[in-house]
């Protein structure tokens, strides 16, 4: 398996040979030449499979450069109930991803067991393992660049601490996460973490993330790797997820389904797309966003647009509050089929902060062929979400995961069965629950007082020269 770049200049390249680099050379996103097919006969032996299991058998169509032992070992380390297993009294942690049942064909799929209570452990502890075995075997280090706009920062931050070769240098917006949320990243003390507030918006450091990653000296100088959903690591880990909880919430797979999830950088359902594309029975995938409603808009006009950091609203869901997603490039290559070109006009518009419109084109009746379906919740539907749920039902969310449902329920077809993708658990979000509910949400005991520790970051202007000025005095050549 080899992977070429979304803007269709730079050489092909194997798994573990993009694993450590983030970006292509051209600024594009990696993707497989091809995706790989699952057949009937694959369906049918996978059903009954362990996460693990399953997790070997999807990821080794993809890493296909690292021995079948190892990538064994690596993924029987990584999913373990012992790793995900936060402590929630009402869920099976054996099940990696349990699937909660409400009624009438409504499903929520437990992402959120891991160290972090969010969604991206699933693929962040993984990639962690990853990016020791690649080191190892290269006797390398690495400087791990990312940016996060509430969840991802944390996930990488414990996935990635006290491994040998490896430094984390974490950009997230200075003040627009929950008080969780920082207190998750910046109470870490390990020498390795590098928290650092930026004075703007989550789209802000991720301008920032990219404008080093596209300096090629700088980032061979200082051996700049990164773990957002830009890495190809990550995307693919999460497509496993879509195959377990399609076979929970399914009895055979001559059955469909739709998956709602809820949006902020498209990668989450940037593997849900992948999934369906290697012959999972996704019958629908339903975006959710919040206020920020790019990629809504873009799925109900044909219009991408953007916003600037000055219009980009600061909202109960802070997880999803981002205007450019960066993963949604990935999507596009495949509906302009896989031309370079193409993806390169689209992004030039954006990058020079633009718009582009395929409404009068060929490609805005294709994107039907994929269906998809979009929608918009809003803080009132959020409280409204996570009060009826909990009235209903005794299950409390948190806000992105009541996004998900609220537009989940809106906008799927009555025959499919719906399965929500869970985001985080409501601990994370507190302000929130207490508004809606008027109450506490539990956390586990390991993480009672955990606003109390001491933190610690560097907080700067979205000042690239800077960034990199303090990443040469934290990492030495």
């Amino acid at each position: 398996m080899r992977y070429i770049s979304t803007r269709g200049n730079a050489p092909a390249k194997t798994f573990t040979e993009i694993l450590l680099g983030g970006l292509a050379p051209d600024g594009g996103l990696y993707l497989p030449e091809q995706y790989p097919q699952v057949t009937r006969a694959e369906l049918d032996a996978w059903r009954k499979l362990s996460y693990a299991e399953l997790a070997f058998e999807v990821l080794s169509k993809f890493a296909t450069d690292i021995p079948a032992d190892d990538l064994r070992a690596i993924i029987s380390k990584t999913y373990t109930s012992e790793v995900y297993g936060n402590g929630r009294a009402d869920s099976d942690s054996t099940q990696i991803t349990p699937l909660r049942t409400l009624a009438d064909n409504v499903h929520i799929l437990e992402l959120s067991n891991g160290p972090t209570l969010a969604f991206k452990d699933m693929a962040m502890q993984l990639l962690g393992n990853l990016f020791e075995y690649a080191l190892d075997k290269q006797h390398a280090e690495l400087n791990i660049l990312g940016a996060t706009s509430g969840d991802t920062g944390s996930a990488a931050e414990y996935a990635m601490r006290g491994k040998r070769g490896i430094r984390v240098f974490m950009l997230s917006p200075n003040g627009k996460m929950s008080g969780f949320q920082r207190a998750q990243m910046y109470s870490l003390q390990d020498p390795n973490i590098f928290n650092i507030a930026i004075n703007g918006m989550f789209d802000d450091a991720q301008d920032m993330v990219k404008a080093v990653s596209n300096d090629h000296a700088f980032k061979a100088r200082y051996k700049i790797g990164t773990v957002n959903s830009i890495n190809w690591a990550r995307v693919s880990a999460q497509i496993v997820y879509y195959f377990k909880g399609y076979f929970a919430a399914t009895q055979s797979n001559d059955e469909q389904v739709a998956f709602s999830v809820p949006s902020g950088n498209f990668g989450n359902i940037c593997a849900g797309h992948i999934a369906r594309m290697m012959g999972l029975p996704v019958g629908q995938l339903i975006l959710a966003t919040n206020e920020n409603d790019v990629l809504d808009e873009f799925f109900r006009t044909g219009v991408y647009r953007p916003r600037d950091t000055g219009h980009t609203y600061e909202t109960s869901s802070p997880s999803m509050d981002i205007s450019k997603a960066s993963n949604f490039e990935r999507f596009m290559f495949d509906l302009v089929g896989r031309d370079g070109a193409k993806v390169r006009e689209f992004w030039s518009k954006v990058d020079a902060g633009g718009a582009f419109d395929i409404k009068d084109t060929a490609y805005w009746h294709a994107l039907a062929t994929f269906d998809f379906a979009s929608g918009k919740s809003t803080h009132r539907d959020r409280l409204k979400t996570i009060r009826e749920l909990w009235e209903e039902y005794g299950v409390m969310i948190d806000p992105h995961t009541a996004d998900g449902l609220k537009v989940g329920l809106e906008q799927r077809r009555p025959s499919l069965p719906l399965i929500c993708l869970e985001t985080a658990l409501p601990a994370k979000f507190e302000e929130t629950i207490r508004e809606a509910l008027g109450r506490e949400p539990e956390r586990p005991e390991a993480l009672a007082g955990i606003e109390n520790l001491t933190q610690r970051c560097e907080v700067m202007d979205a000042d690239v020269t800077r960034l990199k000025s303090y990443i040469a005095e934290h990492a030495p050549q």
